[in-house]
């Protein structure tokens, strides 16, 4: 194979001999064989089930440069249009940066994809990657199961993920959209929004959620939080009563003869409490003797 034939580049040269990699003289072969392809760039089509919304510039910069210097390391994954149109299905950044490196040929599997398979692979292979935020991949997630019929098990089983996991991701999906906004931002972590989505009602998922912003809370500290709420702090179901006379006389008889501060608390039930103050031993044993 001649060494510019194609630009596969150093990076996968290093990873496989020339000897045991030769690309498919054709489409058809490509996609009979499962052997990769050389593609003209500007025949492909984004891929309209790409669930991932970001791309960060600078790191595809990043990585234009690191493909002008070792080429396509991981050939991308596409699906035949027609005889010359491709549409993709995975390896979007890398299609991108390959443009700015100023490739015009890219290496590709190509793949015989309906539209459902295609959703699915552009779904499962970014979700694999984990390079999406939270709320991508629970977006992801329940795509899945809507568009392609899946169950959580069958999420768990293409993923490789466990199913805890994949209900954790599909509760962010009920949080206000503030907070979803908050984790997309990285304004609040992953741990945050789990707690969060422990509240039953929208109104106090964004009263915590504000409290974090504005007080800086940990996940530990947004726990707390969350469970005084949940579980409030029990009360005393005893009321206490306003004294009436009769009773205060007993209590100005009780300070006079003990010289000392006397409380009386009265319940509604008709219980109470006497309470005598003493501040040192030999007022307290007056008051054992007085009593006895």
């Amino acid at each position: 194979m001649a060494k510019n034939e194609n630009r596969l580049g150093k990076g996968l040269g290093a990873l496989i001999p020339e000897s045991s990699y030769t690309p498919a003289k054709t489409i058809e072969e490509a996609i009979k064989t499962g052997n990769i392809a050389e593609i003209d760039v500007n025949k492909i089509d984004t891929n309209p089930f790409q669930p991932r919304s970001q791309f960060d510039e600078q790191a595809l910069l990043e990585l234009a440069e690191s493909i002008r210097q070792l080429g396509i390391i991981q050939p991308i994954t596409v699906r035949l249009l027609n005889k010359d149109k491709f549409q993709l299905i995975s390896g979007e950044r890398r299609l991108r940066a390959s443009k700015l490196a100023g490739l015009e040929k890219i290496p590709a599997f190509v793949r015989d994809a309906n539209d459902q398979e295609m959703l699915e692979f552009a779904l499962v292979e970014n979700i694999q990657r984990e390079n999406l935020n939270p709320i991508e991949i629970a977006i992801s997630y329940q795509r899945l199961m809507d568009e392609c019929s899946l169950t959580q098990e069958n999420l768990s089983e293409r993923t490789g993920k466990g199913r805890s996991s994949i209900a954790n991701y599909l509760r962010l999906l009920k949080l206000p959209p503030e907070v979803q906004a908050g984790l997309r931002s990285t304004k609040i972590t992953m741990g945050h929004a789990k707690v969060l989505s422990s509240l039953p009602d929208r109104h106090n998922q964004l009263k915590v959620f504000y409290k974090i912003l504005a007080a800086g809370l940990s996940v530990k500290k947004t726990k707390e939080a969350v469970d005084a709420i949940i579980n409030p702090p029990l009360r005393s179901t005893k009321k206490e009563i306003e004294i009436p006379e009769e009773i205060s006389i007993y209590k100005t008889d009780i300070e006079e003869k003990f010289s000392t501060k006397v409380d009386i608390k009265l319940s509604g039930d008709g219980s109470g409490k006497l309470i005598i103050d003493f501040n040192n031993s030999e007022l307290l044993e007056k008051i054992v003797n007085l009593l006895s």
